[in-house]
């Protein structure tokens, strides 16, 4: 097996147990001269138990856990900032990872069940105008271990509360970093793994047509989310730059494929931003696209952050939006935005603990 890539840093003989499938590490352990029983016990401790550390998987002889020290690893992280909103129950956390990488993941809490936000890179090429991890550009992909382990540690934020949902939607395009992403689905699906039903996750992409032609061939029953924002072109194209790569002709066309194949609808996802998407004219185009589709739209309005040039729409133009909407379109849902006071938006909190780090340097 080819050793698992450390961002950074070349490549290390080590390889990442978190983010292996059962018979990729069934074959690694056999490689050892072990078994194939032990993948399961290891998975147990990995998954189930969130083990990290070789010397706590005591079922495993003292020569095969000296044998992982040396040729293993399993990814964890380090929790560097976190917040809890005083309004619904959010929670935010901002990840490191060995290499000094962070991402943010948010637990948000609704009709009783607990959803993930999980992030898929560090940075993002894509530069959404109103995104700010769009504007913070591009670092690195994560692992599949790495992307696998905000789920584990979102787990252990909210213990003894158990994770329903995952929605990989957080910072980064997952299409852009589509085999990692999928093979971290898959263990986060899998009985072996994190246990976590298909129809639980949902997979967000801001419109990157060759991935969404990839997922529909995939044969998981996951949910898929479209990042629209605007329902023309050329507004399109004016606020998310990835419409010039994949026009939303392309892009509707991909989605039809997508529900034809595999009989389930797909969200489109509308972030009102005040004067720009949320007129009459904006909710009737719209109407218009969603009517052609297999879908359900979800409205939240623009969740604000530093520095940035747009705001949230009134709440009364966001409810005579919804109220039109609702008229033309099969399926409309008004999200509530939430974590507004702890910075809950994607890549928010990250900006802010990097905006702080000069002054906590300054003064030391």
């Amino acid at each position: 097996m080819a050793p698992m890539r450390v961002h950074g840093g070349g490549t290390a003989a080590r390889t990442d147990l978190k983010g292996l499938l059962l018979p990729e590490l069934e074959a690694f352990l056999a490689g050892l001269g072990e078994p194939r029983y032990r993948a399961a016990q290891i998975a147990a401790w990995v998954f189930e138990r969130d083990a990290g550390d070789f010397a706590r998987m005591t079922d495993l002889s003292l020569a095969l856990r000296q044998r992982l020290s040396g040729t293993a690893f399993v990814c964890g992280s380090a929790v560097v900032a976190s917040r809890a909103s005083r309004l619904d129950d959010t929670r935010k956390v901002l990840l490191e990872f060995a290499d000094g990488g962070r991402v943010e993941a948010v637990a948000l809490h609704d009709e009783e069940r607990a959803t993930g936000c999980i992030s898929t890179q560090i940075g993002c090429r894509f530069a959404c105008s109103f995104c700010a991890t769009g504007n913070m550009g591009f670092v690195r992909d994560l692992s599949p271990g790495e992307i696998v382990e905000q789920v584990l540690a979102l787990r252990r934020l909210i213990a003894p509360e158990r994770l329903d949902n995952v929605v990989v939607m957080g910072m980064g395009e997952p299409m852009d970093n589509y085999d990692a992403t999928m093979k971290a689905v898959r263990i986060v699906n899998a009985p072996w793994g994190l246990g976590i039903g298909a129809r639980k996750i949902t997979i967000s992409t801001a419109g990157v047509v060759p991935g969404i032609e990839r997922l529909a061939e995939e044969g998981l029953q996951v949910n898929l989310a479209v990042s629209l924002n605007a329902p023309t072109q050329a507004l399109r194209e004016t606020i998310m730059p990835v419409a010039g790569s994949y026009p939303l002709e392309a892009l509707v066309g991909a989605l039809k494929a997508y529900a034809k194949k595999t009989g389930r609808p797909v969200t489109l996802e509308y972030v009102l931003l005040k004067d720009i998407n949320d007129s009459p004219e904006m909710a009737d185009a719209l109407g218009r696209l969603a009517r052609g589709l297999q879908c359900k739209v979800n409205l939240i309005a623009y969740n604000e952050n530093i520095g940035s040039a747009y705001a949230p729409p009134t709440e009364k133009t966001a409810e005579a939006f919804f109220a039109r909407l609702r008229k033309r379109c099969p399926t409309v849902v008004r999200r509530v935005s939430r974590g507004g006071d702890i910075a809950a938006g994607c890549g928010q909190l990250r900006v802010a603990a990097d905006a702080a780090r000069p002054a906590a340097r300054k003064g030391r």
